[in-house]
């Protein structure tokens, strides 16, 4: 018979160097996961940045693309002789726009609205710090254009300038299909809206109207609406409103005391005189600038883009955006040329301005410790509506 011989096992030594190679692998397997779970991690934050950046870019850049559109060539001369009227603010009299006042004009007259309103440095509500990015300055800027989404071409404006404080303003609307015939529709009219008002009287040249007279501009004015009366609603059409514009108002439009001009009264005899056409816009002033929002218990939250338009409440457009920077290209009046990158354009450039340059800083949305995300996102947007210059001539006088 044969002698089965003892089976020889693992040594001690054997296992001990097995496990150890195993626990290296092992190690070097959970470093390679954690490194690829932290550089996902690290893409998506910044992918959510960027996209968080780029919507708030894009909405800023469409209305800056608008500055200017539909009001008068170089700005507005509004209310002369009383207070500075206010942009920034709502209707409870939170001014959220540090230094939120309209500038003088270039010839020094005060109260004068340009298409853009740079705020060097006033670019956080109640000029609150922003402890993720201390030390960068922020910037607000403010545009200006006539709003054409809602079509007040369909309604009729006639001045009702009784010898009162308050000025109205009669609203009927003219019946065409597909267009609104209620002033407090979706998107209408409200309290804290601005109009432009236009009043174009009979005058002597080539005929343009029914009564073989042209039209000639009399007048431009704004002001602040303080409460509408009644719809123009269906199933009567012909049925009016009555807009009030009450002095007193949260933006300062509306003033009629002694002495004041350039206010919808001083503007009565022309807006009343026969033949007189009374054609209207609603003023799209719109606000940019930072916000860093307390919760309850005094918690600060992260800071955000704002948009705040006439005298409504501010709306959030994007979260985390810590650091907000405008710079504009202006035609210098007396070189005539484009300098470019100013931050705070002197009074009378800023209806020369050509182009905004737009610099945004945002963090990501989860911190998680040390590993936020920070990045910055920049462009420049043209101001196609104000003033222009060919930079392709060899000539200077190619400016206007």
């Amino acid at each position: 018979m044969r002698t089965k011989k003892a089976q020889r096992g693992f040594s001690l030594l054997e296992l001990l160097v097995a496990s150890a190679i195993g626990l290296v692998v092992m190690a070097a397997m959970t470093s390679l996961f954690k490194t690829g779970m932290d550089a996902t991690f690290t893409v998506s934050q910044r992918a959510e940045t960027q996209q968080n950046m780029r919507a708030a870019i894009e909405m800023m850049a469409k209305d800056i693309s608008l500055a200017g559109s539909g009001i008068p060539s170089g700005g507005l001369q509004l209310a002369s002789g009383g207070t500075v009227s206010l942009f920034g603010c709502n209707q409870g009299g939170t001014c959220y726009v540090p230094g939120g006042t309209y500038p003088a004009s270039a010839s020094g007259a005060a109260n004068f609205m340009y298409p853009i309103e740079p705020n060097f440095g006033n670019g956080v509500q109640s000029n609150a710090a922003i402890t993720a990015a201390p030390g960068l300055t922020n910037s607000s800027t403010t545009v200006v254009y006539c709003d054409y989404n809602f079509s007040l071409s369909n309604f009729t404006f006639a001045s009702n300038f009784p010898a009162t404080p308050t000025i109205t303003v009669n609203v009927v609307p003219v019946p065409t299909v597909g267009l609104p015939t209620n002033i407090q529709a979706a998107g209408g009219l409200q309290a804290g809206d601005l109009l432009l008002f236009v009043i174009n009287t009979p005058g002597n040249g080539k005929a343009g109207n029914p009564n073989g007279t042209s039209l000639v501009q009399n007048a431009a004015v704004v002001g602040e609406i303080t409460g509408i009366a009644g719809n123009a609603a269906p199933p009567a059409p012909t049925a009016g409103a009555t807009v009030a514009f009450a002095p007193g108002d949260a933006l300062n439009f509306n003033q009629n005391g002694a002495g004041i001009t350039n206010n919808m009264a001083s503007v009565a005899a022309a807006a009343n005189a026969p033949g007189a056409q009374l054609n209207a816009c609603r003023l799209k002033v719109v606000s940019y600038f930072l916000q860093v929002p307390v919760a309850g218990g005094g918690v600060v939250q992260t800071p955000r883009l704002m948009r705040q338009v006439n005298g409504l409440t501010a709306v959030p457009v994007a979260d985390n955006i810590i650091n907000l920077q405008f710079t504009y290209d202006a035609i210098n009046e007396i070189t005539n040329v484009v300098v470019a990158n100013q931050q705070n354009p002197t009074a009378g450039s800023q209806a020369l301005i050509q182009k905004v340059n737009i610099l945004v800083m945002g963090q990501s949305l989860t911190t998680d410790g040390k590993k936020a995300q920070s990045m910055y996102l920049a462009t420049s947007v043209s101001t196609r509506d104000m003033s222009f210059c060919n930079s392709y001539s060899s000539s200077n006088t190619q400016c206007q």
